[in-house]
């Protein structure tokens, strides 16, 4: 999948973004700057590209919004999307929900253009290791959205990374908050899961 001279786009929320705005490299301090570091050092000869246009607090319909400009327009050879956790969390924190099948159709639109223009794409799954009693009612809601990111890669046959059933597997023998401190933006322990996840996949 890795190819001399690859441009390699990171897409998402702030699990994506993680302060690449403040960063000069535009890579930010998350699993992109961990996952980046890994593939600069195993791969040095494939002199590989990265772009990080992660955006906190960003719903699918917002990659739809901006997918011109911060996707299509950048031309990456490959594509990981990370998206979902905020269609299901601004349901609870400010009582706006985005139902699941516009997500799906959203989210469809957005694998449609990219494909088109001859881009790579592996999807991650929305995760939540819940940290509290109100937390574990989001997951009526983002059992939805996980089931429509699996219909889309089954759709398009695409790699799948299974983040959510990774992330409570890792909880059986980790302590959860080191995974995960508020159930959504991974610790440092997630973040390498992730990150390790992607480089199997590669």
């Amino acid at each position: 999948m890795l190819t001399k001279n690859t441009t390699i786009l990171f897409q998402g929320d702030s699990i994506t973004d993680w302060y690449r705005r403040e960063d000069p490299e535009q890579i930010g301090q998350g699993y992109v700057r961990m996952t980046v570091s890994c593939l600069k050092a195993f791969y040095p000869e494939l002199e590989l590209t990265f772009l990080n246009r992660g955006i906190s607090g960003d719903r699918v319909k917002g990659l739809k919004a901006r997918w011109q400009e911060d996707c299509l327009d950048l031309k990456p050879d490959l594509l990981f999307i990370l998206i979902g956790i905020n269609d299901t969390w601004r349901r609870y924190d400010s009582a706006d929900p985005t139902d699941t099948a516009v997500f799906e159709a959203d989210y469809d639109v957005i694998i449609r253009q990219a494909l088109d223009a001859g881009i790579k794409i592996i999807l991650m799954e929305p995760f939540l290791l819940p940290t509290t009693e109100q937390q574990k009612q989001w997951w009526e809601d983002l059992g939805g959205k996980q089931r429509a990111v699996h219909r889309l890669a089954r759709k398009y046959h695409l790699p799948l990374i299974p983040l959510d059933g990774l992330f409570q597997a890792a909880a059986i023998s980790q302590d959860p908050a080191s995974l995960t401190p508020d159930g959504v933006h991974p610790g440092p322990a997630g973040m390498r899961l992730i990150t390790q996840t992607i480089l199997d996949t590669l």
